[in-house]
């Protein structure tokens, strides 16, 4: 005769509402994480491992969360962690982040030929051309940056999180946080101008003090966002066009967060989490 049958596991009230929540955020986030992931990783199967990673984390620890701070931010924090912990397990880049000053424009002969938009749209197919090259340049020099500039760099201006959730998520200072991202920018945006159209650089109207901090005025309104509170009319040439190529830069940082989950990764996450209920 047959055995028993053993009764079907009951999930407790607090497996469900664990389920229930990872799998809304696996529906809001799961396509950023992803993305997030092939950036950070490298290649696809690193990444399809890391995101399922992340997401059973979420899972296991999802009693820890005291919802004190936005889900995705918790999911991120679980992401940039996850990231670091595979990086450093490979040893992360051997790749050294060059000093500030080589990363400063004062020295460079030529900028970014950028097209004026025209009224007959004239100038649209050349744009989407540099801006096609400017993600493929910005997407090899982020492989290239050191683990703590590539995270806070990739939920800074990938995510678009505030500078404030990225030094929360990695657990280290807001002002920590900018001067990493900062010194990113500007590497990624001498990558980029190594692939796109360039032009003879105009002299600048200004000495390098007043550069220097028109620049560092940039990039803090880039942590806010995208806008400059200084008028135009104000800034010489040279230094519109450096500007223009920092917004490029994080525009094509911001374009590689788009993108879906692929079907097979999101059952393989979902078949991962059933596994995982049925074997605790």
């Amino acid at each position: 005769m047959p055995g028993p049958v053993a009764p079907a596991r009951i999930d407790s009230a607090e497996d469900v509402v664990a389920r229930d929540a990872v799998a809304r955020l696996l529906e809001e986030h799961g396509p950023r994480i992803f993305s997030l992931a092939l950036r950070l990783c490298g290649n696809r199967a690193d990444a399809e491992d890391m995101v399922q990673d992340v997401f059973l984390q979420a899972y296991r620890k999802w009693h820890t969360f005291r919802g004190e701070a936005d889900p995705g931010t918790w999911l991120y924090s679980i992401a940039a962690r996850s990231c670091k912990a595979r990086m450093r397990r490979k040893g992360g880049t051997d790749r050294r982040m060059p000093a500030v000053s080589q990363l400063m424009p004062w020295r460079e002969t030529s900028i970014a030929a950028i097209p004026m938009p025209s009224e007959d749209g004239e100038a649209a197919p050349v744009k989407a051309s540099i801006r096609r090259e400017a993600e493929e340049a910005v997407h090899r020099a982020i492989l290239t940056l050191p683990e703590p500039f590539r995270v806070p760099l990739i939920l800074k201006e990938m995510l678009e999180l505030p500078i404030e959730q990225v030094g929360a998520a990695l657990n280290i200072k807001p002002e920590t946080v900018k001067t990493r991202v900062h010194r990113a920018r500007l590497l990624l945006r001498q990558a980029m101008l190594r692939r796109v159209p360039q032009r003879s650089a105009p002299d600048p109207m200004y000495d390098k003090r007043v550069c220097l901090d028109l620049l560092k005025a940039k990039l803090d309104a880039m942590d806010r966002g995208r806008g400059f509170p200084i008028g135009q009319d104000v800034l010489c040439e040279r230094c519109r066009a450096v500007f223009a190529e920092l917004d490029l830069a994080q525009s094509a940082c911001a374009s590689m967060a788009e993108g879906s989950m692929p079907a097979s990764v999101r059952r393989a996450i979902l078949n991962a989490i059933r596994r995982e209920r049925i074997n605790s």
